[in-house]
């Protein structure tokens, strides 16, 4: 048959119609619409397209689905750069962009490829071994090394410009699978008199599974579009191509991932992202070819058969002129007599002994020789295959080819039915492992349950079908499925004999583990399968060994002298096979990843130049531009607008809980650490809650509003937290109290003034209030209007300065907020962002996120007169623990920088002069701040309790920037220490 390249110029599945135009490697090369990029390589005559793991080893295309572990590829350049891709499950689109991975500076020519001279020391559990000396700093000097050649292709780093989707969808009865048995279960389950809703899937772009190999003359061609025109034809079915089954989880849930890779329309999503719910699942997933183990058997040019029977029949290629078909089953005579009829050379090294008379014959129809008893011991060639040197009694030394098919058998495709837990478990009968079990509303069907030929999987999933369909209360119709045999019932199981020469032979083609990798694992005591996989690596790469496993603990039972059954498999997780990462986001990413909350003046602060930084989930004003050219500059400006003037902040972040109810005031007074049953009505108090272990929660300020009614707020941060935790204490702990709690965070706007002139900004912009100190003293409150609204004042100070914190309606905040600056114009009112308010606490010495971080106590803060000798808080009891009063303990200080020119930093390690400068030191600084009226940097610090006084001096080290820097011990508050200020 006339050929170009290794394209036949008739036959097989694709659209000869629709020629397409893609790069590999940068080379410029054809097909058409229904190749993959794996068929396409192969019919251009590319055999070489790739290299492996760790020895850089010269790999082929080895398989015809998502099995594969050789041909991996870089799909796309830019963001939309993925790597790590089997060329074999890539549909073939119009400008595709591939390259291969894991070589330089060539695929045929790796410089890497040496690391095949040092396998000795490269041999399994190598990195434990070698790289651990001569030093114990060695590892060090390695790891650099090591991390640059590791891993394979490499992902791309610009933003990905295409679009990901999440949704769900529902169903009565999937099936996963689109194959002989996937369809007629699908079919029956379709049938259901109540009309099941039936999800077909298949991660292919074509339904037909194995049923695809077959020759497209045949029933088998004419069965399959009978079948899928009627499964189309049907209302209740739905049939989702190109749609892999990657996990299964509790309730019947399957998670997919439906893949456009190439063919992407306009403001399509390039993968979606499917949460499929159903009432019954049927597993039609087919089973796998296994590899045979020779030296030299991951050349370029060998492929298991049902591939090489693949590519011929769906896709018109044949990959070889002198082929030889390695095998012990009858199923590969089917590849070799599918290979001599499309004008190859065939010769089959069967390991058993004479075939059946019926292959026997048509082997001589089609001139293609026999040689039994005989296996394959090793193979010439580098780049491609030249010859193979056969073992056995009718064998020559070497018999010359292009090409090799093997074919040790199959195994069923288990994984997904094991993602709940059931282990698979070994049957004799077709020396292979089946699902060991399926929760309520799962079954299986066809070759995954060990039922091989066509004909056995056709009724097998009529059978799963209709009791999914009853399952899911669908009665089903039961008609006898059709009679398909295009495969007769295998013969007995006959195991591979694996075959040493001087060459590698690999049992994981993908990680490069070799029978010598198992046997050194075996010797080293890692006999059990799981020690085995990850002493070699065995099984972890993207194809999680479903090529190599079952060679693998084959072996590892003859070295342990006992039965595959008693050596077991290793533990089945999702993914199935690789997902990207941008499918399991789909939208959620940048501003999407999570609710983005904004303030109600949050357009007022973006019209006059705030920079937004992103506090937790809500937007908040970093700084002010007018103030600065970059936050550094900008916030020492606003702070001292706030310490000279008037300052005014945006705090509608923080959380707002009402608390009302007879028992308000004792449960308050049992969540602080201080009291709060005496707190007069009008009045507001600062308080700290603690954990049950005594270690500090949050603080804020709780306001009285009335006699059972009160306002608190909370960082924030916390402010979510903090509610769960009330509704929990009162749900649990104390539901006899008469209390009710409701968060009111986004029904108020909230703004502070600060600075000596916020009195004077609040007055003029709020006329009817009366202000005064003796009306409005520090933590008292006045609830008034505000142009039909309810207004809220309450005089309190975060940064030191008098300060007043207003509240309004949500709706009114902008109105308000405008107001406030118009008023405050005459008085050099300014606005300032989070960067000065937290400057401005450092420097008064209130504590904050980062020392309140889960490990202080109320006593490291310099907080403890605050509970005093109270008791029947939370977290009294366990905050008096000895370790918590340990003298040693870290409490906090202040420091101030004492070197000109110098700054401090958050997160510096402090030590005493002339202490060894390692590990955590005696403590560490929390918070920094430039303070702009001492003219040096100050920090607050958690340190070692009574290792410096008041006056001595410290070291700070940052080791990010290898600074040391001195600084003195000091009061924690750097500025009026008596609170003169926020008083006046």
């Amino acid at each position: 048959m006339k050929m170009i390249g290794n394209r036949l110029a008739a036959g097989g599945r694709i659209d000869r119609t629709q020629p397409l135009r893609f790069t590999f490697d940068g080379r410029e090369l054809g097909g058409y619409r229904g190749d993959t990029l794996a068929s396409a390589l192969l019919a251009n005559r590319l055999m070489l397209t790739a290299r492996s793991f760790k020895y850089h080893r010269p790999r082929g295309i080895f398989s015809a689905g998502p099995e594969e572990p050789n041909a991996l590829v870089t799909l796309g350049s830019g963001g939309r750069r993925e790597p790590n891709l089997p060329a074999t499950t890539l549909e073939l689109a119009e400008g595709m962009t591939a390259e291969s991975q894991n070589r330089w500076p060539s695929l045929a020519f790796d410089v890497q490829s040496v690391n095949g001279l040092f396998a000795p020391l490269l041999s399994a559990g190598f990195y434990y071994k070698t790289f651990m000396g001569p030093t114990r700093r060695a590892w060090m000097f390695y790891e650099h090394f090591i991390r640059k050649a590791a891993g394979l292709g490499r992902a791309g780093t610009e933003p990905d410009p295409d679009r990901y989707e999440t949704g769900h969808a529902f169903a009565d009865v999937a099936v996963v699978g689109g194959g002989a048995a996937g369809r007629s279960a699908a079919r029956a389950g379709a049938a259901a008199a109540s009309g099941a809703r039936v999800v077909l899937v298949e991660q292919d772009f074509l339904l037909g599974g194995q049923l695809l190999a077959e020759r497209t003359d045949g029933k088998a061609a004419a069965w399959l579009t009978k079948i899928e025109a009627e499964l189309a034809g049907q209302p209740n079915v739905t049939l989702m191509r190109k749609t892999m089954a990657f996990g299964t989880y509790d309730g019947n849930t399957l998670g997919l991932i439906e893949r456009h890779d190439g063919q992407v329309a306009q403001g399509a999503a390039r993968q979606v992202f499917t949460v499929l719910r159903a009432g019954s699942i049927i597993f039609a997933a087919g089973a796998i070819e296994r590899p045979l183990v020779f030296s030299n058997n991951d050349r370029p040019g060998i492929m298991l058969a049902s591939a090489a029977r693949t590519y011929l029949n769906r896709f018109a290629v044949l990959p070889g002129k002198n082929i030889l078909v390695a095998t012990m089953n009858n199923g590969a005579y089917r590849a070799a007599f599918d290979l001599a009829a499309a004008g190859a050379r065939v010769t089959v090294a069967d390991q058993r002994g004479a075939p059946p008379a019926g292959l026997a014959a048509e082997a001589g129809r089609l001139n293609v020789e026999i040689r039994s008893g005989t296996r394959i011991a090793d193979l010439r060639g580098s780049h491609a295959v030249k010859a193979v040197r056969l073992a056995g009694p009718s064998a020559k030394s070497e018999i010359a080819c292009d090409f090799v098919c093997v074919s040790g058998g199959w195994s069923p495709t288990v994984h997904l039915t094991s993602h709940l837990g059931a282990r698979p478990v070994y049957r004799d009968d077709i020396d292979g492992f089946v699902p060991g079990g399926f929760p309520a509303g799962q079954f299986g069907a066809g070759a995954m349950m060990g039922r091989f030929s066509t004909a056995d999987a056709i009724e097998d999933g009529h059978r799963a079908g209709v009791e999914a369909a009853c399952f899911c209360g669908k009665p089903a119709a039961m008609p006898a499925p059709d009679e398909l045999d295009l495969e007769g019932a295998p013969a007995a199981p006959f195991r591979a004999i694996s075959s040493a020469g001087r060459g590698k032979a690999f049992v994981d083609l993908q990680m490069d583990v070799t029978t010598k990798d198992v046997e050194l694992a075996h010797r080293e005591g890692y006999e059990s399968v799981e020690h085995l996989k990850r002493y070699t690596t065995l099984g972890m790469g993207t194809d999680q060994g479903k090529t190599s496993n079952f060679a693998a603990l084959s072996a590892m039972a003859a070295l342990r002298r006992a039965t595959i059954a008693q050596t077991g498999t290793t533990t089945f997780r999702p993914p199935h096979a690789a997902v990207a990462i941008g499918a399991l986001a789909g939208r959620a990413v940048g501003h999407h990843f999570k609710p983005v909350r904004r303030t109600p003046m949050h357009d007022w602060h973006l019209a006059n130049g705030a920079e937004m930084l992103e506090v937790g989930l809500w937007m908040r004003p970093y700084f002010y531009r007018d103030a600065g050219r970059d936050v550094n500059e900008a916030y020492v400006a606003e702070m001292r607008i706030v310490r000279g003037g008037a300052g005014l902040m945006d705090i509608s972040t923080l959380g707002k809980i009402d608390v009302q109810g007879p028992d308000a005031a004792i449960f308050l007074d049992r969540v602080y650490a201080n009291g709060f049953a005496k707190l007069p009505v009008g009045r507001a108090r600062y308080g700290v809650m603690l954990r049950d272990d005594g270690v500090v929660f949050d603080d804020g300020t709780t306001t009285r509003l009335s006699q059972n009614r009160f306002f608190m707020t909370t960082s924030t941060a916390r402010a979510a937290d903090v509610l769960s935790r009330l509704e929990f204490l009162l749900d649990t702990a104390w539901p006899d109290l008469r209390v009710a709690v409701s968060s009111v965070s986004d029904e108020w706007a909230a703004m502070s003034i600060a600075g000596p002139r916020s009195r004077d900004v609040l007055a003029a912009a709020f006329p009817t209030l009366d202000v005064s100190n003796e009306t409005l003293p520090h933590m008292g409150v006045i609830e008034a209007g505000f142009d039909g609204r309810a207004l809220r004042v309450i005089r309190l100070s975060y940064s030191g300065e008098r300060a007043y914190e207003i509240y309004v309606g949500a709706s009114a905040g902008e109105q308000a907020w405008s107001r406030l600056i118009e008023a405050g114009a005459p008085f050099g009112l300014k606005p300032y962002g989070v960067e000065a308010l937290g400057a401005l606490r450092v420097e008064k010495g209130h504590v904050a996120g980062p020392e309140i971080d889960g490990r202080t106590t109320l006593d490291d803060l310099g907080l403890g007169r605050m509970a005093g000798k109270r008791g029947g808080f939370v977290g009294d009891v366990l905050r008096r623990r000895p370790a918590f009063q340990a003298p040693d303990r870290q409490r906090l200080i202040g420091l101030e920088c004492i070197e000109d020119g110098k700054r401090l930093r958050g997160g510096a390690i402090v030590f005493l002069p002339g202490d060894a400068v390692t590990g955590h030191g005696r403590g560490r600084i929390t918070s920094v701040t430039f303070s702009p009226e001492l003219g040096h940097y100050v920090g607050l610090a958690l340190f070692a309790g009574n290792a410096a006084a008041e006056g001595d001096e410290v070291i700070a080290v940052y080791p990010m920037r290898t600074e040391t820097v001195r600084a003195r011990v000091v009061p924690s508050v750097f500025l009026d220490p008596k609170g003169e200020r926020m008083h006046g």
